[in-house]
């Protein structure tokens, strides 16, 4: 792995460590806090590496239109979805229900990070 992607995965497992318990954010919501729109795939191969990470909640992590895209990643295929209803998120046919209300946008909650 180029230092340039290892710095990158590292700054995507810095943000995603600071999503709250209850909220999800995307993989592009990441991508763009990074100033790097473009590259929410490259935010998806990162977070394919955290589910071991206990200090990244990888869980709360979906795609754009809250479909729990990583859930292949996670032991046993409902683990995903029952850590996040764990904290209250409702999750119907792998997709969470009232993401608006759930999400959590690092460039307006981290912005004083910066």
């Amino acid at each position: 792995m180029m230092d340039e992607e290892k710095n990158f995965f590292e700054k995507v497992y810095e943000i995603a460590a600071q999503i709250p318990f209850g909220r999800v954010t995307s993989y592009g919501a990441i991508a763009r806090y990074l100033g790097a729109a473009r590259s929410a795939r490259m935010v998806g191969w990162a977070m394919n590496g955290a589910g071991n990470m206990e200090e990244v909640p990888a869980h709360r992590v979906v795609n754009k239109a809250g479909i729990l895209t990583g859930k292949h990643h996670f032991d046993g295929t409902s683990l995903m979805q029952q850590l996040l209803e764990n904290e209250g998120v409702k999750v119907v046919d792998n997709q969470i229900i009232d993401l608006e209300k759930h999400f959590w946008d690092p460039a307006k909650e981290l912005t004083s990070h910066r």
